[in-house]
């Protein structure tokens, strides 16, 4: 047994998030944590909303609201999603918390202690209008590398790039589109390049990561420069050194402080567990994380982020880089075992973009199709290795094809004809070689699934899992039972139908990672009582030091299924079973198109 780290990417809390976003971080990170759970391993699944940063300030300017009252309109609404989609989080909580602060202080001090961190006069740029400061993001140009004609100030997503806002070739203020000037200011900086060959050395010993992502990471560190790591800002952070902490303009830039949400949430959990130092078992470089493992999922375009930042500030922590150093209070800490980064979704061939209404959000979905479509969809057609295309017309086909008259349909009639015939799950009596071929496709499918879904290919896992589901179908219409209604054929009848429900069974386990709502109710309806796939709940909690409450997403996975074949009992009763997945009409089509015409 591992301790394993699912770190998910923290969602940002300026709107709600739309099925590209939980395509990428939220689906992906639960299959796998809940396989690694029903396998045994102890898994801590953390995450939360990312709630700092210009976006959310300008945002709430707009609206005449706090940053905080936005964060926290927009934080709710983000838990209430990932509920609905059934993400089990151990803690899904938020940056705004005091615990949040400290953490992300200590390990600015301990970088700045290391000399990791240094004070820099550089370029900032001011908004002519309006005198105030326009952050990087909100910067737009040239860049001076690729050539990319809409370059952010903080980064190419062309090239990847990082950049300064000074560096764009005919730099524009994407709020109103003016030139803007550049002042100097003072920030401080993370010595990046101090971390380049221990990042070298660690990202040559990773194995078995997406081609795409390790590719992608190495070439960032052919050209590693200095990275502001302060903003002139009034949200965020406060800088913990002497005549900087009180200052009201100047903040911890909201890249540093989100991906070290990671540990503040671990050490929020742990705290809330009532066994603070739980935490060290994930996270601990040493005896009390030996059999610790990372996982970090999320979209393309947070790589670098989670494959050169993140690993710099836990090296520069732990006293790990060029400059050596000491390890802060928490110790020396573990790195990501693995980045596993998706591509993105696309819309009926377009990009996600809320402001041309190229979007739908999780909350609008749920309203109106099952939660399990949605995530099957994702598990079979998702951008895990490359950009997928979302069609209307392709999810309803799956789920008419392949959830309803595959799936849904061996459920049904398999049960059905047991309870309409025997009334309880018949006994087992001399199995043929059909009989024995089938049981041991849906045994070995545990292994073959397993692992899949160990290895990140979750495409692939899944695929496999319903190829069981098409060999049970093809078994029962081979066989035939439903003409067996000679009272002599009875035990033969029995025989078949209890081979296909214990197919049904394994093949329910094998799918309950991707399709826990669903598998639930097959549990039920195989006479299982009790929790099968456990769910998440929301809570509403004070914070621990004294800030404002605020809801988490928790749950308690010590119950629920585990990763092997469990022989049903003979004698179970059965009644007539309701179908567990609705088939749509071709309509939806039509009505989702218009509604995306606007």
């Amino acid at each position: 047994m591992s301790h394993v780290l699912a770190a998910v990417a923290w969602p940002y809390a300026n709107g709600p998030r739309h099925i590209g976003h939980v395509s990428g971080f939220g689906v992906p990170s639960d299959v796998f944590s809940r396989y690694m759970r029903m396998a045994g391993h102890d898994v801590l699944m953390v995450s939360g909303t990312d709630e700092h940063g210009t976006p959310i300030q300008v945002q709430a300017d707009a609206e005449g609201v706090t940053p905080r009252e936005l964060a926290d309109r927009y934080n709710r609404v983000i838990v209430e999603d990932l509920h609905g989609l059934g993400l089990s989080y151990d803690l899904f909580t938020r940056t705004t918390t005091r615990n949040h602060y400290a953490v992300v202080q200590e390990l600015f001090t301990a970088l700045e202690r290391n000399g990791y961190i240094v004070k820099r006069t550089t370029l900032g740029a001011i908004s002519p209008s309006t005198g105030r400061t326009l952050p990087d993001r909100y910067i737009e140009g040239t860049c001076p590398i690729c050539g990319y004609d809409s370059a952010r100030g903080d980064q190419c997503d062309n090239c990847g790039n990082q950049l300064d806002p000074e560096q764009l070739i005919n730099p524009r203020s994407k709020i109103n589109g003016e030139t803007p000037e550049f002042v100097e200011t003072e920030h401080f900086f993370l010595d990046l390049p101090a971390f380049a060959e221990a990042i070298g050395n660690w990202l040559d010993q990773r194995e078995n990561w997406r081609p795409n992502v390790l590719k992608f990471s190495r070439n960032l560190l052919d050209d590693l420069q200095p990275r502001a790591i302060t903003r002139d800002l009034e949200w965020g952070v406060p800088i913990p050194l002497d005549g900087w902490r009180d200052r009201t303009d100047k903040r911890i830039y909201v890249w540093f402080d989100a991906v070290i949400g990671y540990l503040s949430a671990s050490i929020e959990w742990a705290r809330r567990s009532g066994d603070p130092e739980a935490w060290r078992q994930w996270w601990a470089a040493d005896a009390q994380g030996k059999d610790a493992v990372g996982y970090y999922f999320m979209g393309k375009d947070n790589i670098v982020f989670h494959s050169v930042i993140w690993p710099a500030l836990l090296l520069g922590y732990s006293g790990e880089g060029d400059k050596g150093g000491e390890p802060g209070e928490l110790g020396r800490l573990n790195l990501p075992t693995e980045v596993v980064s998706s591509e993105f979704l696309t819309m009926e061939g377009r990009k996600f973009s809320s402001s041309r209404r190229v979007v739908i959000y999780v909350r609008d979905f749920l309203e109106r199709y099952d939660a399990d479509a949605l995530r099957y969809f994702i598990a079979v057609a998702g951008p895990e290795s490359n950009d997928t295309d979302f069609t209307w017309a392709e999810f309803v086909r799956r789920n008419n094809d392949e959830l309803v008259a595959g799936w849904g349909n061996l459920v049904n009639r398999s049960i059905s004809m047991a309870a309409k015939n025997f009334g309880a799950i018949p006994a087992l009596g001399e199995l043929t070689p059909e009989d024995e071929a089938l049981l041991a496709v849906a045994r070995a499918g545990f292994a073959t699934v397993g692992e899949l879904i160990g290895k990140h290919r979750q495409k692939a896992a899944i695929s496999e899992a319903m190829k069981v589901v098409a060999e049970a179908n093809k078994y029962l219409s081979e066989q035939a039972p439903w003409k067996l209604k000679a009272e002599e054929d009875k035990p033969r009848q029995g025989t078949i139908l209890a081979v296909a429900l214990q197919v049904v069974s394994d093949a329910n386990t094998l799918l309950t990672p991707f399709l826990p709502h669903s598998a639930q109710k097959v549990f039920e309806l195989l006479g299982g009582q009790g929790v099968h796939a456990p769910m998440p709940r929301i809570e509403e909690v004070d914070d621990l030091d004294g800030g404002p409450s605020y809801p988490v997403l928790t749950g308690d996975y010590t119950t629920g299924a585990r990763w092997e074949s469990v022989p049903l009992v003979a004698g179970t009763p059965l009644s007539a079973p309701k179908p567990v997945f609705r088939k749509l009409e071709p309509s939806v089509v039509d009505e989702e198109l218009a509604r995306l015409a606007g």
